[in-house]
């Protein structure tokens, strides 16, 4: 965890960080002035670290399911806001369904960026969720999310096995689900931003999951217009983005250092020029003979096998 991130995770209340139940910490770059839904906020963890980081003009909402959970959100609003030297409240939690966020007041097209910590997998319907998080989001936003991924197809027996489901593992996609579903709602191609092994260690449950292999996983989604232009573009990050003025890392294959041009693809160039990262790219025509990668669909069990976890 970068240094500016465990500067305002030291800010964060006991209570909170001790009720938590997620999977590491999901904070995408260029965050400032931004409109943020977490889906599945718990007792409000992330939420409050990303109300620091967007400032008194952005805003944080947490969406979770349980009243206990939101209680413990709810009561620390004040502490927090007076520790972040914020006048008004910039976040607020909500009672709600991931796959209904219509009826927790989300309004079509109104969000930046969507995060969400190892919740996904715990909804039976993903494609919904999925599907829920392209509604709400506004041109050129972001789903930005870890989960875990199994490398096969998990058979009915292992979905509906209950002591799995409480794990998680139960519920897992095969990974090339997540692209199929992604593609089919709407987004673009998942980009895999980290990746990490994840053994299933407990005797009673590795008998259970059988020869099921699991990773953790952060991707990102990007809706764009559509329409939009795709052709390959000559980029120069200015190194304007908040704590990450050296360089900022845009997925695990990919990443822009201040002052240094560099060509990518239509897609890439497409999702830069359309989102919030815009302004802190200079574009130009990529020149004739410029070699770039493709974005391709990513198996992250061949990547752990041919390289270890990524971080």
């Amino acid at each position: 965890m970068p240094k500016y991130l465990r500067d305002v995770m030291a800010l964060i209340h006991d209570e909170v960080v001790e009720k938590y139940f997620g999977c590491g910490l999901v904070v995408p770059g260029c965050l400032e002035d931004m409109k943020i839904l977490d889906l599945g906020s718990g007792s409000g963890r992330d939420c409050y670290a990303l109300s620091k980081l967007v400032g008194k003009d952005g805003f944080v909402t947490g969406v979770d399911m349980t009243d206990e959970q939101l209680d413990i959100a709810n009561r620390h609003v004040d502490f927090h806001m007076k520790a972040f030297g914020f006048d008004k409240p910039n976040i607020k939690f909500v009672k709600g369904y991931v796959e209904n966020l219509k009826d927790a007041g989300i309004a079509d097209n109104s969000v930046d960026i969507i995060v969400s910590n190892c919740v996904m997998n715990l909804c039976k319907d993903k494609r919904e969720v999925l599907s829920e998080a392209y509604r709400v989001l506004k041109e050129g936003g972001e789903l930005h999310f870890s989960d875990m991924y199994a490398d096969r197809v998990l058979s009915d027996e292992i979905r509906s096995n209950k002591i799995l489901w409480g794990e998680g593992l139960s519920g897992a996609l095969h990974w090339k689900q997540l692209f199929d579903l992604a593609k089919d709602v709407g987004f673009e191609t998942p980009r895999t931003v980290t990746y990490s092994d994840l053994q299933v260690t407990k005797p009673e449950l590795k008998k259970l999951v059988g020869d099921a292999k699991y990773a953790a996983v952060v991707y990102r989604l990007f809706k764009l217009p559509k329409g939009a232009d795709r052709n390959a573009s000559q980029v120069t990050y200015k190194g304007t983005i908040i704590n990450n003025e050296d360089e900022i890392n845009f997925d695990h294959n990919l990443t822009f250092k201040n002052g240094a041009s560099m060509t990518v693809d239509g897609d890439t160039a497409a999702i830069l020029k359309q989102s919030r990262f815009k302004e802190n790219f200079m574009f130009q025509e990529a020149p004739s003979c410029a070699k770039y990668s493709e974005v391709k669909e990513e198996n992250p069990f061949n990547l752990l096998k041919s390289g270890g976890a990524i971080n």
